[in-house]
């Protein structure tokens, strides 16, 4: 077993496995996953997909994923751990927009097994930028910290890009309607631009009337509009609680709440806890889909 492993803000490894050993997901912001060499089966949530050699994986902050190994399998993790975007002095990029980023594929990534990578070209592109890390993590010092950065964000585009190509969003089955996921791209693509939310601005996107916007969007979600944002807010709200240095104010400016006190109203109100409790617990609630069981 080969073990690669640099120091926070990244973690990278890359291991032989004959049987899977379960890991730690403590201080993980998501974690991408490729496969070198191997097959067998990925699982997420009790939800199973083969993987192959070449396959790359988003594995969520969640203690529900396995892999089913049925040919020694070699394996590259690369971890976005929290500490990057709570001590990020020193790196010459913009915080925010990296974090923006990065929440938005949290967010918006379904928590299912399967590959996420949907383009030839784009798989391509991953295995040169992860093979670039690799080389990299193995003589880390300030230099390799920034190129590692500028790589990694080039590997964010790519996921965000892929992540749009397939819905990844959760509405009713059989559902062929492409403007509804269209829409649902650009309420999280604008989740904290509380004017273009607006009935109006997103009747006039999708060239629909006010009064048929809500209704549209309520038979094709099953959840009304309103909700759906607030919602929507709420995942990210419990991604910068639990993985950023941003403060309550903050927060609540950047998403469109009155103040501290609407937040932790709402907060409470959706995920049924206090916003000091969740951090306590340290475990998402309401970004948590197909939520083990077991």
């Amino acid at each position: 077993m080969q073990v690669l492993e640099t120091h926070k803000p990244f973690e990278i490894q890359e291991l032989e496995l004959l049987e899977w050993k379960q890991r730690p997901v403590k201080n993980n912001f998501f974690e991408l996953v490729l496969i070198k060499e191997g097959a067998g089966t990925q699982c997420i949530n009790y939800n199973e997909d083969r993987y192959a050699k070449g396959s790359i994986f988003l594995l969520p902050p969640l203690k529900c994923h396995s892999f089913t190994i049925e040919q020694p399998t070699r394996f590259v993790f690369l971890k976005f751990t929290d500490s990057f975007f709570k001590n990020i002095n020193g790196l010459a990029i913009d915080r925010n927009e990296w974090f923006k980023e990065a929440s938005y594929i949290l967010s918006n990534y379904n928590q299912l097994p399967g590959d996420i990578i949907k383009s030839d070209l784009d798989r391509r592109h991953m295995d040169s930028l992860i093979a670039m890390i690799l080389l990299e993590s193995r003589n880390y010092g300030q230099e390799s910290v920034n190129l590692i950065t500028s790589l990694m964000t080039s590997i964010l585009e790519i996921l965000i890009r892929n992540i749009k190509k397939t819905s990844y969003f959760e509405f009713p089955k059989n559902n062929s309607d492409e403007r509804i996921t269209r829409m649902l791209i650009y309420i999280n693509e604008n989740i904290d631009k509380t004017e273009l939310l607006k009935v109006e601005n997103l009747a006039d996107v999708f060239m629909m009337s006010t009064t048929y916007v809500s209704e549209y969007f309520k038979k094709q979600v099953n959840m009304p509009l309103r909700e759906y944002i607030i919602k929507a807010k709420l995942k990210l709200v419990e991604i910068r609680l639990l993985n950023s240095d941003f403060t309550l104010t903050e927060i609540a400016h950047e998403l469109g709440f009155t103040d501290v006190s609407h937040l932790s109203k709402t907060f409470k109100k959706y995920s049924g806890t206090s916003i000091r409790e969740f951090k306590n617990n340290g475990e998402y609630i309401l970004l948590t889909r197909n939520a083990c069981t077991a």
